[in-house]
């Protein structure tokens, strides 16, 4: 809990920010792939990440679920392998051509970053963050 100008606020200062990759399980497990009938999915076919998502857990993790990850290989993972010879192994798999489909993520994050209340996160609880999200999301794909 940190204090701003308008008083208590979820928003703190003295925590360290994490990246997006130790909570790549959580958000795996909340993933819904909708189908034109039915349930939706729980597993997708494909996750196409950047290379921060390049660990031997997240890409275990993957094919625990039998989800293909197109995720590029970091340059210090790649030194390592080569390094170590024949014991470091092969290069785990990337489709190149796949891997361009990720720009369509980026551009969609880039457009809702247009939006400053989300860009800046000025509100103080989860809950109506992700509401601004929605309403930015429903503004963006009707036009």
């Amino acid at each position: 809990m940190g204090r701003s100008h308008g008083g208590l606020t979820t928003k703190s200062t003295s925590r360290p920010t994490t990246g997006d990759a130790p909570a790549f399980t959580k958000v795996m497990a909340r993933l819904r792939v909708p189908r034109r009938r039915g349930r939706p999915r729980t597993r997708p076919d494909v996750v196409l990440a950047d290379k921060a998502y390049s660990s031997r857990a997240i890409r275990s993790h993957l094919r625990k679920r039998g989800v293909r990850g197109v995720i590029p290989e970091r340059a210090d993972q790649q030194a390592n392998r080569m390094r170590r010879g024949q014991a470091g192994g092969r290069p785990p798999a990337f489709d190149r051509e796949a891997y361009k489909q990720r720009n369509t993520v980026e551009q969609c994050i880039n457009r809702l970053k247009q939006w400053r209340g989300l860009d800046t996160r000025y509100e103080k609880t989860a809950t109506i963050y992700l509401a601004g999200l929605h309403i930015a999301g429903i503004f963006l794909s009707a036009r």
